[in-house]
């Protein structure tokens, strides 16, 4: 635990979990916010290994709900999907442990924003009359912004989270980088797996697959096949994995599980629920949907 050398962010280390945290507001709020950010933190890791085995297994709408405040926001993030696809709560884990350190600084201090940034996963907090820019990449693996939006405090946005078969967790879909705005980050996160996942050409010669337990024998993933490479695609091939992971994305705004998803393969983008500003070489689609309009979006850094 220790600060960045810009002096305004906390980073945080355990194992697999990697935060970045920030806070604003007076200057002894925010020391009190990172105390209890540092205060909460080393416990996470040893609540989550204490019931890795259950969290690991697929979630069902009848199956046993977990203990840990974490892994019960784990477990709710992914149970609207559990019937319809194959999903674990291990989906939501760096979106719930944003949230839970978020929470923290939250209840011991008043702030005017904060976030928690959990490997591209994040929670924001927002009192009346703020905002954050936050800028959306492309490819995980190499950032490059091709975009950013605006959550203004009267947004109900309060997750971020980013997903795709290049970034550092599995993907049974070929997306370079699926990302998603809800409610909450756990939320963002189950969901941008589940988008990612449908971004797809099944049975593609070009897409490369091995069990997911070939390369991570531990993984919740076990035997399913989870994209490796992706070789070449033609420009329809690109808009119909896109459209697939468009068209639930769409669905899943429709019925309140998510706000907005931005969907991007081969350098071109199709976004759900918002208005998009594109950037000059980037081709990008839009698809409205009333219910899930956006503040701004525009082709601006992040202040995260």
């Amino acid at each position: 635990m220790r600060s960045l050398p810009d002096g305004r962010r906390l980073h945080l280390h355990d194992g697999p979990i990697d935060l970045i945290v920030e806070a604003f507001g007076e200057a002894d709020a925010i020391g009190v916010a990172y105390r209890a950010a540092m205060g909460r933190f080393p416990t996470i890791l040893d609540e989550l290994c204490a019931e890795l085995n259950l969290l690991r297994q697929p979630a069902r709408p009848s199956g046993p709900w977990p203990r840990g405040v974490i892994a019960r926001r784990m477990a709710a993030a992914v149970a609207p999907y559990s019937s319809q696809t194959f999903i674990t709560p291990m989906a939501a884990v760096a979106g719930a442990v944003a949230e839970e350190v978020l929470a923290a600084m939250t209840s011991a201090a008043q702030l005017s924003r904060a976030y928690v940034n959990n490997g591209g996963d994040i929670s924001l907090y927002l009192k009346p009359g703020c905002h954050f820019m936050v800028g959306m990449v492309e490819r995980p693996e190499r950032p490059s912004l091709f975009g950013s939006v605006r959550v203004d405090f009267a947004h109900p946005s309060r997750g971020i989270a980013t997903s795709g078969w290049r970034g550092r967790s599995f993907s049974l879909g070929i997306a370079d980088a699926v990302t998603v705005l809800a409610e909450s980050a756990a939320a963002a996160d189950a969901a941008a797996t589940v988008i990612a996942n449908a971004v797809d050409l099944p049975g593609h010669p070009a897409v490369v697959r091995v069990p997911a337990c070939e390369l991570a024998p531990d993984s919740d993933l076990a035997s399913l096949r989870v994209t490796c490479a992706v070789g070449e695609l033609d420009a329809t091939e690109v808009s119909q994995a896109l459209f697939a992971g468009a068209s639930l994305a769409s669905s899943l705004c429709a019925v309140g599980l998510i706000h907005a998803a931005a969907l991007c393969l081969r350098g071109k983008t199709r976004v759900v629920g918002v208005p998009v500003a594109e950037i000059p070489g980037t081709p990008v689609e839009s698809i409205s949907n009333q219910r899930c309009s956006l503040t701004q979006y525009s082709p601006a850094g992040a202040d995260l």
